[in-house]
C-alpha cells in the first residue's frame, strides 16, 4: 500500500495495476448487492442478448477505481470523495483488467486531488473511465 502525503502528490503521478476477473468474484458481487439480472447471471441469457457470456457487473469492476485510490494513489491518506464512471465495453470472467490513474488536478486549500482513471482488458479495449475525487489525510 502505498502512503503518499499531500506534499508528496503531484499533477501527473501515476499508478497502474492488474487484476483477473473470476466466477467467485461475479459471485459474491451477486451476494452482497442482490442483483439478479440475468444478463450477470445465465449465459444463455446473455448469449442471446448479444454478448459472448455472462457481463461481469459494471459495478464490481469499477470497485476496482476504490482499489486504485485506496491503495496505490494516494493510498493510506486518502478519503474517496467522489466518482463519474463511463461504462464504454462489457468485460467477461476470464479477463485480465488493467487499471490505470493519473492525477490532473490539486487543490491546495481543500486537500483535493482529482484523478483521471481507466480500465482496459488484455486486448487494450476501453472497458471504462472515470474521474475520480480524492481527499488526502494526514492521519
Amino acid at each position: 500500500m502505498n502512503s503518499y502525503r499531500w506534499d508528496e502528490l503531484s499533477e501527473g503521478l501515476s499508478h497502474e495495476f492488474e487484476v483477473q476477473l473470476t466466477q467467485p468474484m461475479l459471485t459474491d458481487f451477486l451476494r452482497l448487492s442482490g442483483d439478479q439480472n440475468p444478463l450477470h447471471t445465465d449465459s444463455e441469457f446473455a448469449r442471446h442478448a448479444g454478448f459472448r457470456d455472462v457481463v461481469a457487473y459494471g459495478m464490481l469492476t469499477s470497485a476496482l477505481y476504490s482499489a486504485l485510490v485506496g491503495v496505490y494513489l494516494p493510498g493510506r491518506y486518502c478519503l474517496l470523495h467522489g466518482i463519474n464512471v463511463d461504462f464504454v465495453n462489457p468485460s467477461f470472467v476470464g479477463d485480465h483488467l488493467r487499471v490505470t490513474g493519473s492525477i490532473t488536478y490539486l487543490n491546495q486549500a481543500y486537500r483535493r486531488a482529482d484523478v483521471k482513471a481507466s480500465i482496459h482488458n488484455g486486448d487494450s479495449q476501453l472497458i471504462s473511465r472515470a474521474k475520480i475525487r480524492v481527499g488526502v489525510h494526514e492521519h
